[in-house]
């Protein structure tokens, strides 16, 4: 059993109590002083641990976010977290043993990112679970308790980020105001958050850049008072995203000084200042605006944090982990899985998987081919080796087959390599290696320096952010110059959103799509044991992907009308939730008894899978979803030729609605259950539940 708020807060109380006012002010910067004389050594708040220990050396390099929510798989995020967990304390210990406890080597880790896919074009959204809130929760839920532990104390501390209302347009994000309704904040943005608190205990929030409602959202009361505090009782602290509150004085222009800002931040609730005004307090104390408690206040809650994690502890076992512990063998198998995992098949032409004894010749061609980059997405540690995609071709495949490198095309330059050649000057050895061959594979896609943060990202056109969904540069023209060869092509997309290739989807040169992702430093090898059938692709999109942007509401309105998969009217590419396999399964029949879903599944095909079980309710209100949402899923194991049965637990809030007024109320008769390996549709199993019968029971 952790150690509880009440326990910890006791012995951060006392310690804070022996604190100057000075040195109180000096932990409220999230590079927080040395105190000598009380024999607390310098911390530095800032970490990240999204998809593995990142910015701080040798770590495991596991698929990006939005690749671990493709694999609709808890169980595996959870493990996938406590592994980074581990390597988290191995930094922390080895690295305060030779007395280095700069950035990104403390153990408050600013992950995961929970906020809501929910427009196309945002560059960070590679980061987040997707554009569900309850996809979000749930793998959000298991990532947390897996950084966290279950031990006496926390072996990593988790930061649910960005509190809230989040998702772009980066080069915005300093000045911005997102306007959102009662009903979308309550329905989408906020019940992951909450979920967060709940299930998860996340010691952590981190403030948005952005305005809520004409509030910065970093002082934003009814988000940090009203909601996160008074009523969802949030015991853990509240830090800054880096500059936001700067941004507050400098760029919203809600408070006139950093004296006045810093105040306000204690008032509110935030606690921790990632940025570099938290010495505005001392003119702030003397300026009557915060009085000394208040600021008092906000360390007592930082030292819980740091009493929780076992830092002033003599009986703490996560200690002794060693420095060995990063990039371990396991570690590396697990990511393999976890990029196994998260792959989503969108097109098979009859053609995958292939038969290595019937190839003799294969060109890898593309920009993304032995891009590092496309691997390891942003916010990524350094892996101790990377596995590119030809390279895992090349350790699948035999020596007598001849495996042929291209690059084709820059990434989103006209010159690939060369500025005194003419452009596309790369386009005809990649046509010559594809005509020579037996087979195409064309990687193709993103990497971060087109999606990401703003100031992370190289994207000159949008700070990140994307202006279409289209092939980037000339990847267009070298996908169509290999197509007129007339040999099979199979197009793997890196990227950590949705990508169109307008309309040459359908070509029938185009044998196979898959969508990697940004899949994590073995990548490649999880690319070849799919394409070889050493494994079954089994990963599902958790965004929707359109033909394109026309139709979209604009990238900077936040209202969920007609957005994502349970309210746009759009003819989707391919819908939220779709993921094509190897094996043939079939939801053969369903029974329902207080809520229990009794579900046999049989896979007829011929090879063993594994399939995402996907639960949807439509209900009939009028404050329901346009389409319906998503309510359970359950990966599951599906031999060949064998009947599996599942029991899936619904619960009754998942029928509950969302008014205006954005409270969950029970409105409606009855809702309509379609279960499926994907979003319902005509050949769904379903069934009825009468919603009266679920809520007098409960």
């Amino acid at each position: 059993m952790t150690i509880t708020h009440q326990e910890a807060r006791k012995q951060a109380i006392e310690i804070v109590s022996q604190m100057s006012l000075a040195e109180k002010i000096s932990q409220i910067d999230f590079d927080a002083s040395a105190i000598e004389r009380l024999g607390i050594p310098h911390y530095n708040y800032w970490n990240e641990a999204l998809h593995g220990v990142a910015r701080a050396g040798v770590a495991t390099v596991f698929p990006q976010a939005i690749g671990l929510a493709a694999t609709f798989d808890k169980s595996l995020v959870r493990v996938v977290a406590e592994a980074i967990s581990v390597e988290g304390r191995a930094k922390y210990n080895t690295y305060s043993e030779y007395g280095d406890r700069d950035i990104y080597k403390g153990l408050t880790f600013w992950s995961p990112n929970i906020n809501l896919f929910r427009d196309p074009r945002w560059g960070r959204g590679q980061e987040t679970y997707g554009e569900d809130p309850y996809l979000t929760a749930q793998i959000g839920v298991a990532f947390i308790k897996g950084l966290q532990g279950d031990g006496k104390y926390l072996r990593l501390a988790a930061c649910a980020k960005h509190f809230a209302v989040h998702s772009g347009p980066e080069e915005e994000r300093h000045y911005f105001d997102a306007v959102v309704n009662p009903k979308d904040l309550s329905e989408f943005y906020l019940p992951q958050f909450e979920a967060a608190i709940k299930e998860a205990d996340v010691e952590a929030f981190m403030g948005a850049y952005n305005a809520v409602n004409g509030q910065p959202a970093c002082v934003n009361e009814q988000l940090i008072k009203e909601i996160l505090l008074d009523k969802w009782g949030f015991e853990g602290h509240v830090v800054s995203d880096y500059m936001a509150l700067e941004d507050v004085h400098e760029n919203h222009h809600y408070t006139k000084t950093a004296a006045e800002t810093m105040a306000l931040a204690m008032k509110v609730g935030t606690n921790l200042c990632a940025g570099k005004i938290s010495d505005a307090l001392f003119e702030a104390v003397g300026k009557g605006l915060v009085t000394e408690d208040e600021i008092a206040a906000s360390v007592v809650k930082l030292y819980t944090t740091r009493v929780r994690l076992g830092m002033f502890a003599a009986d703490n076992d996560d200690d002794q982990i060693p420095y060995e512990a990063n990039a371990s063998k396991a570690h590396e198998a697990l990511s393999l899985e976890a990029a196994e995992k998260s792959m989503v098949l969108l097109k098979n032409d009859h053609f995958l998987p292939l038969e290595k004894a019937r190839i003799s010749s294969v060109a890898v061609i593309g920009p993304t081919v032995r891009n590092i980059g496309a691997l390891a997405g942003n916010y990524a540690g350094t892996a101790n080796q990377y596995v590119t995609f030809d390279a895992g071709i090349r350790q699948v495949l035999s020596e007598d087959v001849r495996v042929t490198y291209a690059l084709g095309c820059h990434l989103y330059a006209d010159h690939a390599e060369s500025s005194l050649s003419r452009a596309n000057e790369r386009e005809s050895e990649a046509v010559i290696a594809a005509a020579h061959a037996d087979i195409a594979l064309l990687c193709l896609g993103l990497d971060p320096t087109i999606e990401g943060e703003q100031g992370d990202s190289g994207n000159i056109y949008g700070s990140g952010d994307k202006a279409s969904l289209s092939l980037p540069g000339q990847q267009k023209r070298l996908l169509e110059k290999v197509l007129a060869t007339g040999k099979p092509v199979i197009v793997v997309l890196t990227a950590g959103s949705a990508l169109s290739l307008d309309g040459l989807e359908g070509h029938p040169n185009v044998k196979a799509i898959i969508h990697a992702w940004y899949p994590g430093s073995h990548g490649g090898r999880a690319l070849a044991n799919i394409l070889f059938g050493d494994t079954s692709p089994s990963g599902k999109l958790p965004v929707t992907f359109y033909r394109d942007t026309v139709g979209l509401p604009d990238f900077s309105d936040y209202s969920m009308s007609e957005r994502t998969y349970q309210n746009t009217q759009l003819e989707v590419l391919y819908p939220f939730g779709y993921g094509l396999t190897y094996g043939q399964s079939v939801v053969k029949s369903v029974m329902l008894e207080d809520l229990a879903l009794t579900i046999t599944l049989s896979n007829m095909g011929d090879y063993a899978c594994e399939e995402v079980l996907q639960v949807y309710a439509k209900i009939d209100s009028e404050f329901a979803p346009k389409n319906h949402k998503l309510i359970a899923f359950e990966r599951v194991f599906l031999p060949k030729a064998e009947d599996v049965q599942v029991t899936i637990q619904l619960k009754s809030d998942s029928f509950k609605v969302v008014n205006t007024q954005g409270e969950w109320v029970v409105d409606g008769s009855t809702a309509i259950v379609s279960i499926d390996f994907g979003q319902p549709n005509l050949e769904s199993s379903v069934v009825e539940v009468a919603l009266a019968e679920v809520f007098v029971k409960d």
